[in-house]
């Protein structure tokens, strides 16, 4: 969701008041009697007060971030990690200033990151935003991760016709359950905080929610898209709904937050997070937002309904497989989005496909990256020889499934009802239609007819990524 003409006039509206101010601040701060006391001072004093301050102002640090090349330069490198692949980075300016008093302080930042429990299973797309907090974990920052348990019960505004179900308690707990699961197969667990934004929501009683309610206006909650078009359709929307915005804005202030990461269908939500903490008089978070990763078709967004997903939780075989699937065009967004490759290494990459380097070698390096992060080395490697001896030196696996089938007219007819059961073809039909479009072959011969003979031990490969082979039962 993009923010209207006149949103993006408020915000930015906002942002020059708060940089006026600040500047007023430092001009006070930077007093002549000041700098001579500070140009008395050694930079590695300054260093140490900087560590031993936890009050240090952003402006202070980036005054010595521009004084210090060795801080200038981690800065730099921050910044650049957290910037590759994201969409949009608002309050930039702000958080390269945080970024310097973290790394002058040893403070981290607060990142925070909401999560939805109303559909609990994670694939790669869904992965991206995690992937991205991961990179800031390494770099030393807190990540928190907000479960809306509170707002869940209202029910996101969706933009469709209607109002997103609210859900229950259970419902809300059992999806959190499956998500922490997910979850920390690309977090630490040991530095991550999982919170439920019900511990402090369910806290506030009526004068404080009206007092929270009369921070915005209702001109300023039908800004958004979907309340917008719904109020123009005449589509009823309900009061409780424009609390939900506002539940998850109080959400970063509850936290402080420093930064509040989410798809770009959250913007009108972490923008209004931006709000309510300067008007609480927190310093605002910076909002950023990661864009939609296409699947392995190349044209729709990753998604399990359209069948062009990777999931997290396949076996490295299928895993791998499917990545080398990824168009070529597709490698370098994958790289950024979809592993933890630091920018040094990412731009090595570039340089490869741009000499003339052979895109399918780059695309084992890929299938290799991430499937690495969600398997075993010894799984990745198996998966590896698998891919190379099925797809490229033209083999038939050793790890090919086995497929029991009753063989009573010793033909391919056998084969089509174990095939079904086994999950490799939808039905006999679909069966068929690979046959007559050369889809399926034996012991890597073309098969033309269910009335090919069959016995046991053949291989079969139906379609472009199954092997089997028949055993007699």
């Amino acid at each position: 969701m993009k923010e209207t003409g006149k949103e993006t006039g408020e915000m930015e509206g906002m942002e020059k008041h708060t940089t006026i101010t600040e500047e007023t601040k430092t001009m006070e701060e930077n007093s002549p009697a000041a700098e001579k006391a500070e140009a008395e001072m050694t930079k590695d004093q300054v260093w140490a007060e900087a560590r031993e301050n936890p009050e240090l102002t952003k402006d202070q640090a980036w005054a010595e971030a521009r004084e210090n090349p060795e801080l200038a330069g981690q800065v730099r490198h921050q910044m650049r990690v957290i910037r590759q692949g994201a969409e949009e980075l608002i309050g930039e300016p702000e958080l390269e200033q945080k970024v310097a008093r973290s790394i002058s302080t040893g403070r981290p930042l607060i990142i925070k990151f909401g999560m939805d429990p109303s559909a609990p299973d994670i694939h790669l797309g869904h992965a991206v935003p995690l992937r991205k907090l991961k990179q800031m974990q390494d770099l030393g920052h807190t990540i928190v991760i907000v479960i809306g348990d509170f707002t869940a019960k209202i029910g996101d505004p969706t933009g469709k016709s209607k109002g997103r179900k609210a859900m229950t308690e259970q419902e809300v707990f059992l999806n959190a359950q499956t998500y922490q699961e997910q979850i920390f197969r690309i977090l630490d667990r040991e530095k991550t905080q999982v919170r439920f934004n019900g511990e402090w929501l369910e806290l506030l009683n009526l004068n404080e929610v009206l007092q929270l309610a009369s921070t915005v206006t209702v001109a300023r909650m039908l800004e958004r898209d979907d309340f917008q078009n719904r109020f123009r359709g005449g589509i009823p929307i309900g009061l409780h709904e424009f609390f939900y915005p506002l539940m998850q804005a109080y959400d970063s202030v509850e936290l402080k937050a420093d930064l509040e990461l989410g798809g770009t269908d959250q913007t009108f939500n972490i923008l209004m997070g931006r709000q309510l903490q300067r008007d609480r008089k927190q310093e605002p978070q910076a909002a950023m937002f990661m864009p939609l990763l296409e699947g392995i078709d190349g044209v729709e967004k990753m998604s399990k309904s359209l069948g062009n997903y990777i999931g997290i939780s396949e076996d490295a075989r299928t895993m791998f497989t499917k990545v080398m699937q990824v168009p070529d065009a597709l490698i370098v967004k994958y790289f950024e989005l979809a592993t933890d490759i630091l920018p040094e290494d990412l731009d090595k990459i570039k340089e490869a496909l741009a000499d003339g380097c052979n895109p399918r070698d780059c695309k084992l390096v890929l299938a290799k990256t991430i499937t690495s992060l969600y398997h075993s080395p010894e799984d990745t490697a198996e998966a590896e020889n698998f891919f190379r001896e099925a797809f490229t030196d033209r083999k038939v696996p050793d790890q090919a499934e086995i497929l029991e089938a009753v063989l009573e007219s010793g033909t391919l007819f056998d084969c089509v009802r174990p095939l079904v059961n086994a999950g490799i073809v939808e039905s006999g039909a679909q069966f068929r239609r690979l046959i007559a479009q050369g889809g399926v072959q034996k012991n890597g011969v073309r098969v033309n007819q269910l009335e090919e003979p069959v016995q046991s031990g053949d291989v079969l490969k139906v379609g472009k990524r199954r092997f089997v082979q028949v055993k007699m039962c």
